[in-house]
């Protein structure tokens, strides 16, 4: 069998920087390996770099369940390592003697506005390095490598360095009584920030209730799959850190001075450059009393991949 011909095949590649991420218009320079248990012949060797999102989810049971997906493809460059591309119709003029073949490679990510990697709860973001091995007159093998790929997002720019804030306010009925307003307010030295970054943020309570007050901080994570033309969506939010304070006793104001909530250091960048998939960040401040109300106020978030620079001394 073909498949017990090929051992132990590896594609590498260098390393570019620290987070071993790739950008657009990057020279991914690398090679694959692999060894041969017995002789074999074939058409050629092709190194493919593709970039593609892909969505699907379900609504229903059995019968009635219905699948919403979507895909798109963002680039699928092939080149020739060795031999002649012929879609495996050739004669197989190449002999691989058994024993460990090496070929170097040197292949340009596209310039374009790409999505970042990202694979979430319904879809992925996917960008991989593929090496094809033509065998006459049959399918070719396959083999992937996927490498993280980032469109950068700069914490630096002016409106990611604005000051953000938010309040909300509700009154809280007793029966037919109303007791007095439940009251928040925040503010964030700014809006964008970058994974492992602590954000500190300074909230005003007001408890004007007989009732003692839970609040919290959370870092929301939003995540929206679209259908192709955008006809069906579906969003899932989730808690990526969350930070409880202490309880706010009945008829009483505070004010949170320093709350610090740390950003998971495996939090993804912000994505907006794909039709078919969002996801995007906010930092919410809550109240809730057990078995009562919860009272929210939220302002957007922009994860980033290169920090701000720190202000001079």
């Amino acid at each position: 069998m073909f498949e017990g011909t090929i051992e132990s095949f590896t594609i590498t590649y260098d390393s570019l920087n620290e987070r071993e991420t790739l950008s657009c218009g990057d020279v991914i320079k690398g090679q694959i390996s692999f060894k041969v248990s017995q002789q074999m012949n074939i058409c050629a060797i092709m190194l493919a770099i593709k970039g593609e999102a892909n969505v699907v989810w379900y609504n229903g049971y059995d019968k009635n369940r219905r699948t919403y997906n979507a895909r798109e493809e963002y680039f699928n460059i092939k080149e020739v390592l060795l031999g002649e591309y012929n879609n495996g119709l050739g004669e197989g003029k190449i002999v691989l003697r058994e024993g460990t073949h090496v070929y170097p490679f040197s292949i340009q990510l596209p310039q374009g506005n790409f999505p970042s990697s990202f694979k979430g709860l319904h879809g992925s973001v996917v960008y991989c390095l593929e090496a094809e091995i033509h065998r006459p007159w049959r399918m070719p093998k396959e083999f992937r490598s996927e490498f993280n790929f980032v469109n950068d997002i700069d914490a630096n720019h002016p409106q990611l360095l604005v000051p953000q804030v938010a309040s909300s306010s509700k009154e809280l009925c007793c029966l037919c009584c109303t007791t007095g307003p439940v009251a928040l307010g925040f503010q964030l030295e700014k809006k964008g920030y970058v994974p492992g970054e602590t954000i500190k943020i300074i909230v005003e309570f007001e408890n004007a209730t007989s009732r003692t007050l839970i609040p919290s901080v959370a870092l929301v994570q939003t995540q929206t799959f679209y259908t192709r033309f955008r006809t069906s969506k579906k969003h899932e939010s989730r808690d990526l850190a969350l930070v409880e304070g202490e309880h706010l006793t009945p008829h009483n104001s505070t004010v949170w001075e320093s709350a610090m909530l740390q950003i998971p250091a495996d939090t993804p960048t912000n994505l907006s450059r794909c039709r078919i998939m969002e996801v995007e960040y906010s930092l919410e401040v809550r109240v809730s009393i057990p078995r009562g109300f919860n009272l929210r106020a939220t302002v957007p978030l922009v994860i980033c991949s290169i920090p701000a620079c720190q202000p001079s001394a």
